[in-house]
């Protein structure tokens, strides 16, 4: 994507069992001593497309007197865990060593980018089963009301303001009394309360884990065991490359928990079941390309989208015609929609990989960054008709800039951009940091009448808009086809408008609100 935008974060979760689970042989880079620790830290760099903000493990080890230990830093996960320094980062492997673990890597679709807020959270008691961490990827739609509700009662104060503090506040509450509880009735209990995205990986000081995915399954989940091992990640291209059995990775039911107590796992369903709302943007955009989201491949559907714009296609073929993907998540579409109309693939843009994240900066420092980001080879683009293949548009900014750099840097003398996603016509409240319809590129080309298949006149706009020659995108009508799924199994709330809770329906009517009254800032606040 040119325009990247925030991620959701990523959750991970190990536990050493005390019996192996089924046949099947242990998976390559034996835990010595049943400690998990020296295979976190690649765990977490497989997802790590899902946030670089922040990377933070907790540790489970009862022999020593800091049960639960938790180390984050601020960073990627090689800067977080000083891996460019093997005597640093061995002395933190080994300080932090455990036979359970959890993981996380953060974006920020809340709160500030300091280490306060980077996960996991601890919280300490003297309690063992008080005494817990958890990570969790998502976001919390109803978070205003349940913040305002605990603010509402006496002496309950917050010092980040953020839904992970709000999940502190609420797992604590749940896990007061004189015995510990029952953590299926807990994880039910929070269901209850939970409007949104919320997959969780937690474990406390008696040595239990939970890794939960929410009743809707809008984020992806996956788990394998293989001999005594478990381990569960935001992707499975993670627990793939750790060793695992393809038969033995599996993607977590939306509902359900994997609970390990007494060194024993056993999955429960913590909610009822309930028609999914996967987002679909896992599959365009977030999901690492070699992952399987419920049985459905990443690449698959990003192929898909491709093959099905090259069948839309109403421009003429030349010889001078050229497809070019953005690098590096439209490179899927961009090679089947080349194939399907005959088009040579060319690498006309190239990522400098070592140029940060476009999002952070803003304003004018954006557009520079988007210059050095990528660069447009003149020698592939010079008087070529550009088929420009992205994997969406959300804000446009960027878009525009590397539009601009093909055609005076480049030498480009049309460029057609085919977008395999359908426009951005309305925020996300679950979890991406898109949460205003002010922000957004599409929505002002689109009335009430808009049933997710683009016009022409409208397209005609907005390619004036963008300074492109023709702007085509995957009507939103095809994307359970493409991503080969039921259609009814996707959150489209991001192109239709229809959200699949109480809460994300809300907040889009309080978001057109505050657009017609001309006020920015988060729907949320």
């Amino acid at each position: 994507m040119s325009e990247d935008i925030h991620h959701e974060c990523g959750v991970a979760a190990l536990y050493w069992m005390d019996k192996p689970v089924g046949k099947g042989g242990s998976v390559s880079g034996q835990v010595s001593n049943r400690d998990v620790a020296p295979l976190m830290p690649g765990l977490l760099l497989d997802i790590q497309n899902r946030g670089q903000l922040a990377a933070g493990i907790t540790s489970y080890m009862p022999e020593r007197a800091q049960i639960l230990d938790t180390y984050k830093k601020v960073g990627t996960v090689s800067e977080a865990f000083r891996m460019s320094h093997p005597a640093k980062y061995a002395a933190i492997i080994k300080e932090y060593a455990g036979r359970a673990m959890i993981g996380h890597t953060r974006y920020a679709t809340c709160g500030q980018d300091d280490v306060r807020h980077a996960q996991p959270f601890e919280r300490h008691h003297g309690r063992l089963w008080k005494w817990f961490a958890f990570a969790f990827n998502g976001n919390l739609a109803n978070y205003t009301q349940l913040r305002d509700r605990l603010l509402a009662k006496n002496y309950y104060h917050f010092t980040l303001d953020t839904d992970t503090e709000m999940i502190m506040h609420a797992l604590s509450y749940r896990l007061r009394g004189d015995s510990p509880p029952d953590l299926v009735k807990v994880m039910a209990s929070l269901a209850r309360s939970f409007d949104g995205a919320y997959n969780m990986v937690f474990q406390d000081a008696m040595g239990r884990m939970v890794v939960a995915r929410d009743p809707l399954g809008i984020r992806p989940m996956s788990w394998a065991v293989q001999g005594k091992l478990l381990a569960a990640a935001s992707e499975s291209v993670a627990l793939a490359n750790m060793g695992f059995k393809s038969k033995n990775i599996k993607s977590l039911e939306p509902g359900t928990m994997i609970l390990v107590e007494d060194g024993k796992m056993r999955i429960e369903r913590f909610a009822k079941k309930r028609t999914p709302a996967r987002c679909f943007f896992e599959w365009v955009y977030f999901a690492n390309v070699g992952s399987t989201i419920d049985e459905a491949g990443v690449y698959t559907g990003r192929a898909n989208s491709g093959r099905v714009l090259a069948e839309m296609e109403d421009q003429g073929v030349q010889r001078d015609s050229v497809v070019v993907p953005v690098p590096d998540t439209a490179k899927a579409a961009a090679d089947a929609y080349s194939f399907a109309m005959g088009i040579p693939c060319v690498e006309g843009l190239i990522r400098n990989r070592y140029v940060g994240r476009t999002f952070i900066n803003s304003g004018a420092t954006r557009s520079r960054s988007v210059r050095s980001k990528y660069t447009p080879l003149r020698s592939v683009l010079n008087k070529k008709r550009v088929f420009l293949v992205e994997d969406s548009i959300v804000r446009s900014t960027t878009l525009r800039s590397l539009a601009h750099q093909i055609r005076k840097r480049g030498g480009a003398k049309e460029i057609h951009v085919r977008v395999a996603c359908p426009p951005i016509i309305s925020p996300c409240f679950y979890g991406i940091d898109m949460s205003t319809l002010g922000e957004l590129f599409a929505p002002p080309y689109f009335d009430k009448k808009y049933k997710g298949t683009p016009d022409q006149e409208s397209l005609d706009k907005m390619a004036a808009e963008l300074g492109v020659d023709s702007l085509r995108y995957l009507p939103a009508p095809q994307l359970g086809p493409c991503l080969g799924v039921d259609a009814d199994s996707i959150c489209t709330g991001c192109v239709t408008g229809k959200y699949p809770t109480e809460c994300g329906r809300k907040l889009i009517t309080q978001a057109r609100k505050n657009y017609r009254a001309g006020r920015s800032g988060r729907t949320y606040e």
